[in-house]
């Protein structure tokens, strides 16, 4: 009987070991954004290099997109819907992105600015 509670003991130990390890998979970091004519809230993020992120993109009005060149993000938010993005940075450094869809008078000042630390 005691060779099997040290055994299970030992297990147990390694399978938290496991999960505490560094480089163990990670939820993705979430960030909500909400896009509406003619912004978007928060418009500007900091994430870290190497991290995994999920943006979470609500349009509240109007079809959007949203473009980070530098980053090779590109989605669309269709009108009152929510979308979704995983990315992880490679770089450090300071990206501009836009909306990719016109969505009126104001849309050339609809920008999110992506800060990527180390």
């Amino acid at each position: 009987m005691k060779l099997h509670t040290i055994l299970i003991t030992s297990i147990s130990f390694a399978a938290l070991a496991v999960c505490a390890a560094p480089g163990a998979t990670q939820a993705p970091k979430e960030i909500t954004i909400t896009a509406s004519r003619f912004a978007f809230a928060p418009n500007e993020i900091t994430v870290k290099k190497g991290e995994e992120v999920r943006l979470l993109i609500h349009s509240t009005d109007v079809t959007h997109g949203l473009v980070v060149e530098d980053l090779g993000l590109r989605t669309d938010i269709k009108k009152k819907e929510t979308a979704s993005i995983t990315f992880t940075p490679d770089m450090v450094g300071t990206f501009q992105g836009k909306c990719a869809h016109f969505c009126g008078k104001g849309h050339g000042s609809m920008t999110l600015v992506v800060h990527v630390v180390e």
